[in-house]
């Protein structure tokens, strides 16, 4: 039942998602685009009602509540931000607002990924905090060792988030000839 909510909470966040932003640019309705928008977080509240309530009728603590975990720890680290950056796009193209900026090139980008990096910390605290309270809740009346995997994976995804992060600092990628850093026509002459 986990599994199948928790793919229930990620299709309904991408229909919640376009729903608020069709109503915010396509219905011209910014007030009802935006309840609907804030509904979101309310699906990774569900889920995680339910999974503490699977734990607490006696189930056996394994991937499912890991996930589970993971997938509340993501959404919290990035669930906002992708919600603004599909928002920017969206104004861009419907409403006729400015081209969103993009990641950049160089120093610009390294910062952007190191960002990314900070969000990514984030999402795996709140999944190691939510897996640690399991792993104390269920004591030594159950084997955790599955919640304890997620925990180590969920510090791999971080220490893998920054190399990548530190990928781009050691060997930046070059903005195209004619722009600056940030993607940008470049105002100096080019020869």
């Amino acid at each position: 039942m986990i599994v199948a909510l928790i793919i229930a909470c990620e299709i309904g966040f991408w229909v919640l998602l376009a729903a608020g932003l069709a109503l915010r640019y396509l219905a011209k309705m910014p007030r009802l685009g935006a309840a609907v928008l804030l509904c979101e977080p309310l699906m990774e509240l569900v889920l995680l009602v339910v999974t503490t309530m699977d734990l607490k009728n006696g189930a056996e603590p394994d991937w499912k509540h890991g996930l589970a975990a993971l997938y509340i720890g993501y959404t919290v680290a990035y669930g906002h931000y992708t919600i603004k950056w599909l928002d920017g796009h969206a104004a861009h193209r419907l409403a006729g607002g400015p081209k969103p900026a993009g990641a950049g090139y160089g120093k610009a980008r390294a910062v952007h990924e190191w960002k990314l990096w900070a969000r990514t910390v984030l999402g795996a605290a709140v999944a190691l905090g939510l897996l640690q309270t399991a792993i104390w809740y269920v004591g030594d009346a159950g084997d955790v060792s599955s919640l304890r995997a997620w925990q180590f994976g969920a510090l791999r995804a971080v220490g893998i988030h920054a190399l990548v992060a530190a990928a781009y600092t050691v060997w930046p990628k070059k903005a195209p000839a004619g722009t600056d850093e940030e993607g940008r026509p470049s105002l100096a002459k080019t020869g």
